[in-house]
């Protein structure tokens, strides 16, 4: 479950900081060599709650040095929040080298 910092409210899911602005979702830091970005493309709704429908993850290095084509390292579509974050969770530990 996401949970809070005391100090500035960020939310956290996994270790990592989780920000949102508007569609995209970015998971990571930084200050770390890689992030994912989470991009929803379509959404729809489920017993009248909005629910993301499609989704775009993205593990990106954070490199300013290298051109933005060229800072993607994966890329995916899934059909559900659920399902990008939770293959955000393992690209993003494999690329920290974290578990």
């Amino acid at each position: 479950m996401p949970s809070t910092t005391k100090s500035n409210d960020t939310l956290i899911y996994k270790g990592h900081p989780l920000m949102r602005k508007e569609n995209i979702i970015y998971y990571g830091s930084m200050s770390d060599s890689h992030i994912i970005m989470m991009q929803i493309l379509e959404n729809g709704t489920i017993k009248g709650l909005p629910v993301a429908k499609r989704v775009s993850v993205q593990l990106q290095q954070t490199n300013p040095n290298v051109r933005i084509k060229e800072r993607i390292v994966k890329r995916t579509e899934k059909d559900s929040l659920w399902a990008a974050m939770d293959i955000a969770s393992i690209w993003l530990g494999r690329a920290l080298g974290t578990k």
